[in-house]
Formats: C-alpha cells, sequence, structure tokens
C-alpha cells in the first residue's frame, strides 16, 4: 500500500528534527520545571494529597504524581470515589471549627465494593482508609471542596495482568472548589455514546471514556450533558450523575439502579424526601424502570449528584420539560440535600484536630 503525500516525511522536516535538542534534567533541574506551572502566586487547587507509594502526604503540587507503570494508568485498572468537603478545617480556632466530609462512610462503603467487583485489594483496612482520609483533609485545611480517592492495582510494569504489581496503591487528594447550590435549568440531549454493561456501571472504576465522549457530544449541540437509555428503551443515568423526575402526579420517580451505579446523593434523596410526602407536596417516592416517554412528559426532571446536589432540567432534546422552567419541587428536594449538607450530622464529623 502507497503511502499518501501526508504521510511523507519531507527532507526539510528530517532537518529540522535533527537540530531538536531533547534535554535531559537532573532530579534537581526537574523538581524546579515541575514547580514553574504552580509558582504564578495563585491559589493552588490542590491543597494536599495522599499516596501510599510514599506513604504519606505531600502539600506540594508539583510532587502530586502518580507512577506511569501504575496498572490503574495504562490498562484503567482501578476504581474512585469522592466525598464533599463542607465547612472545613479552618485556622482561627481549631476547637470549634470542626468540618466534616459528606456521607464519607457511605462513599467509602461502595469504594470498597467496586473495588472487590475490579479484583484489587487494599494495601490497608477500611479504618486505616478512613484515617487517611481524615488526616488528609484536616492537613489541607480546605474549607469546601472535594476529597477523591483511589485504589489502583499498583504499579509493576506494563503488562494486562497485575500479577506482576508487587501491591495495590491508595491515593487521594484534596480539591479546593467552592461549589453552590444549582438552581438555573440546564439542556440535555440522549446519548448516542453506548453506555457501560451493568457490571461496569454499577462499578465507579476509572474507565469513564464513554462519559468523556458523552459529555463531549452534548456540548458540540449546545446542551450541558446528556441521558443514557438503556437497549430496553428505560432510563438509566447521566454521564457522572443520577437523574430524578416528577410526575404529573407529584411522585418523585428514580430509574432502578439494577444496572446503573447507586450513586450515594440520590439514595440521600430517597431518604430525605419523604419529607415533602408528609407535608403533602410529594404523592410518593419511589424507584422504578422509566420508559423515556414517560421521563420526557414529567412535569420536572433533575440531574443528582454530589457536588450539585441536584441540577434542574429544564429541556431534553429540545423538548421543554414540564413548562420549560425549573419547578417548584425540584427546588423543595434541592434545598433538602443543600440543608442536609450544610446541617452536616454529627457521625459525619471529624475528630482528627487540626495539624
Amino acid at each position: 500500500m502507497e503511502s499518501s503525500s501526508s504521510d511523507v516525511i519531507t527532507a526539510s522536516e528530517i532537518e529540522n528534527c535533527s537540530h531538536l535538542q531533547v534535554p535531559v534534567y537532573s532530579s534537581e533541574e526537574l523538581f524546579e520545571k515541575l514547580q514553574e506551572k504552580w509558582n504564578s502566586g495563585k491559589k493552588k487547587p490542590y491543597p494536599a494529597m495522599y499516596s501510599s507509594v510514599f506513604g504519606g502526604i505531600t502539600l506540594d503540587p508539583a510532587l502530586m504524581v502518580i507512577p506511569i507503570d501504575d496498572h490503574m494508568v495504562h490498562r484503567g485498572h482501578g476504581v474512585f470515589d469522592t466525598a464533599i468537603i463542607f465547612d472545613g478545617w479552618g485556622v482561627v480556632d481549631v476547637k470549634l471549627d470542626q468540618g466534616y466530609l459528606y456521607e464519607l462512610d457511605v462513599h467509602l462503603d461502595r469504594f470498597l465494593r467496586s473495588a472487590s467487583k475490579a479484583k484489587i485489594f487494599s494495601p490497608f483496612p477500611r479504618s486505616t482508609l478512613r484515617s487517611i482520609l481524615v488526616q488528609l483533609t484536616a492537613v489541607s485545611q480546605c474549607k469546601k471542596g472535594t476529597l477523591r480517592y483511589w485504589l489502583s492495582s499498583g504499579p509493576g510494569n506494563f503488562l494486562l495482568s497485575p500479577a506482576g504489581c508487587p501491591i495495590s496503591a491508595f491515593y487521594a487528594i484534596v480539591i479546593d472548589d467552592d461549589f453552590s447550590q444549582c438552581k438555573e435549568g440546564v439542556k440535555v440531549i440522549t446519548s448516542t455514546i453506548p453506555m457501560k454493561s451493568p457490571l461496569f456501571a454499577t462499578m465507579k472504576n476509572v474507565n469513564y471514556l464513554p462519559n468523556v465522549l458523552s459529555v463531549m457530544e452534548a456540548e458540540e449541540k449546545g446542551a450541558s450533558a446528556s441521558i443514557w437509555v438503556d437497549e430496553e428503551g428505560y432510563i438509566a443515568e447521566g454521564p457522572n450523575v443520577n437523574v430524578a423526575f416528577i410526575t404529573q402526579d407529584k411522585e418523585l420517580v428514580l430509574p432502578s439502579f439494577d444496572k446503573i451505579l447507586s450513586g450515594c446523593t440520590a439514595k440521600r434523596l430517597l431518604e430525605l424526601a419523604p419529607k415533602l410526602v408528609e407535608q403533602g407536596l410529594l404523592k410518593i417516592v419511589k424507584t422504578t424502570n422509566v420508559t423515556v416517554e414517560e421521563a420526557k412528559n414529567a412535569a420536572e426532571m433533575m440531574y443528582v449528584g454530589s457536588t450539585l446536589p441536584l441540577l434542574p432540567i429544564i429541556m431534553w432534546d429540545g423538548q421543554p420539560i414540564g413548562d420549560g422552567r425549573v419547578g417548584e419541587l425540584t427546588l423543595a428536594l434541592s434545598d433538602l440535600l443543600w440543608v442536609d449538607m450544610k446541617a452536616g450530622p454529627e457521625t459525619q464529623r471529624l475528630s482528627v484536630p487540626y495539624v
């Protein structure tokens, strides 16, 4: 097969390449290069990271790295989860300022379930993982943001099998993010990107390429994100969020979790929403299979996710949801979650002193 003209490297290009001098850095020089990005004086978005590879916490973003031969990097053999930092660790009065990680234990339990499905064994027991996450949050001094953490089959080689990896790896990072309650409605589309099979959809693993392509597709069409529909024609989920509906009969309905990720915030919503039933604002709260026709005929629609906690959806595939405006029940549900996040049950409060 002949090469096209675009595949041919010209003599001038070869000459230019021959003049390219790739530097070889000493460890000191490399460290300086890595730090250049973070020396602008701006607030650092990642105040602290833990890595089991070096067995501790670093506050220097230039050192927040993962080995390239980690199987999570080149094979996608890893799982992750996230917790919200709310009313976080301040510097005024360490005895009074005790923030919390919202729903930490629920997220950590799901994290370990995902690891089990992915056949990744944690290098530490659950209690140690939790302690590391709490201490990392304390050291970061982050007042509001997210705590993201990963379990990987670990570094060791570039093969498919992790058999040659000496030990699994645990990483965690604090992300400083001043998020707020979402009250503006967004537009969504039905994704044409194939959704994950139930095994991978119910496991929070690092293979997010379908999710990325799904969001990119939505953005290219002027939408915020997308909705996946399964092969049976039932509503599944969004790229990294659950989806919920208020029917014309004022029922709160979420798609069943058997083929999709069981969102921790979605489950918390199901626990809190009966308060609106008691007030007579909602008729019932349930999970069930939802067809596309039923979903598009809903009175209100919303995404449900950790940092939202609810994001109103007002248009889907160019068709208004309800009257095309953010619904009152959506805002009421959002308030329930937001108040719950701000209140921080005592069981979620951190007990490690400020470091």
